[in-house]
């Protein structure tokens, strides 16, 4: 979208995880370089596969692309620089990196912070409890396991958080240090939300790896050697994981920007901002409703569904057409059970659990599959990229209404720098 002094519109992706990826290279395969400019901004140099970070923590080693390399070629800029705030008025995003402050103009943003562990209010969490949400506090955490094993062993493990996140973690680090003393805290009975057979399952699964259970408990505060529970049992401790939560940054919130009760940002069907339509959130940063009325919950399965509408919508409102709806669903859960073992369980339209479900190995490779897809495409964004990619339909800064068309494309032009 080039105006008559040759600016391109500005699109700019926060965050390179699953979702700004995705995002990011999707929309450098459909539109035309020469007249719509492509920024990702992310705090760090590297891709951090999210969903492998339990078994970074437990000590195996994790690929970590460079993100220089996983954007080289396809025309998309990287920004290394950390997000702090947004101002939607002024159409701009403010940074800090290693050279100090700066600003990222945009015409249209797609937020895709992401989440991060939460404490939930929880004392002692946030300065003795580790989490596996972030590469950096996993990395802490192994070398606290490494301290551990190197004094010995007999060193204790305490995961408050019965999710996926606490069930993987749990059983990961089990397995891999054995002769570590794994404990696994759940706040009601040990997968509850799994279908009968793959609760069994998973209760053979701790079993097998020595993972102890304690159910129906609530960890009410965190100490330095123990997690402490509602009941006023005491979990002694040398190293906490805590996985009993995700949240958001504020960011989105403190500009203004129309949020859930739990941070998120609330879009349409099509991902756009219900209060500011120069805006996308995709992944665990947007609170979807899905088709059946229920709101997505994050995953990385969610990232991948928000993504797609999102760059659907984007494409389709800058080229003049009409938006379709990409489908927006939440199918089930899969959980790893170590390197060998693990569930797939689908769930209804409810969201709820079907009976039956697959376990054990079989389950085990096609997680395996979907992490081994996730890092591919990521390390190709823009495979496939068509020899002629779509001009937006006007000249000019501004986005297309929200009926799909390229009416309005030149209103509303912000006047934020280009990146700084």
């Amino acid at each position: 979208m080039s105006d008559s002094n040759g600016a391109k519109h500005r699109v700019v992706v926060l965050g390179a995880g699953y979702a700004g990826t995705h995002v990011a290279g999707t929309l450098a395969r459909r539109l035309s370089p020469g007249s719509v400019e492509i920024t990702v901004v992310n705090a760090e140099p590297d891709f951090v596969q999210r969903l492998r970070l339990h078994q970074l923590a437990a000590g195996r080693e994790i690929e970590a692309p460079a993100l220089a390399d996983v954007f080289a070629g396809t025309g998309i800029r990287l920004r290394q620089a950390r997000v702090t705030a947004v101002d939607p008025g002024r159409r701009t995003v403010s940074v800090t990196d290693a050279r100090g402050g700066g600003e990222v103009g945009y015409d249209t943003l797609v937020y895709a912070l992401g989440s991060r562990g939460a404490d939930q209010g929880v004392p002692g969490v946030r300065e003795h409890a580790f989490d596996v949400a972030a590469r950096p506090s996993a990395l802490r955490l192994r070398e606290r396991l490494d301290g551990l094993e190197a004094r010995g062993g007999g060193g204790r493990v305490v995961v408050v958080g019965d999710g996926a996140t606490g069930i993987e973690t749990a059983c990961e680090i089990a397995e891999s240090r054995p002769g570590l003393s794994v404990t696994l805290v759940a706040r009601g009975a040990l997968g509850a939300p799994l279908s009968p057979g793959a609760r069994a399952h998973l209760r053979r699964a701790c079993g097998r790896l020595g993972v102890a259970v304690v159910e129906d408990a609530e960890a009410v505060a965190v100490t330095a050697d123990r997690v402490v529970c509602a009941d006023g049992t005491g979990l002694p401790s040398d190293a906490t994981v805590w996985a009993a939560g995700f949240a958001v940054l504020p960011i989105a919130a403190d500009a203004g920007v129309e949020v859930a009760g739990d941070g998120r940002i609330v879009v349409d069907r099509t991902m756009r901002s219900v209060s500011h339509p120069d805006l996308y959130a995709v992944g665990d940063s947007a609170h979807a409703l899905m088709d059946n009325g229920l709101a997505l919950p994050m995953s990385c399965a969610s990232a991948g569904y928000t993504g797609r509408q999102a760059t659907a919508a984007i494409v389709a409102r800058l080229t003049g057409r009409r938006v379709r709806h990409t489908g927006l669903e939440y199918v089930g859960n899969h959980i790893g059970l170590g390197r060998h073992d693990g569930i797939l369980q689908k769930v209804g339209r409810d969201a709820r659990a079907v009976p039956g479900y697959v376990g054990g190995r079989k389950a085990a490779r096609v997680k395996a599959g979907i992490l081994w897809m996730s890092l591919w495409a990521t390390r190709h964004p823009t495979f496939g990229l068509p020899a002629r990619r779509r001009r937006p339909a006007r000249a000019g800064r501004g986005g297309a209404d929200g009926a799909g068309t390229a009416a309005g494309a030149t209103a509303g032009a912000g006047a934020g720098s280009r990146v700084s």
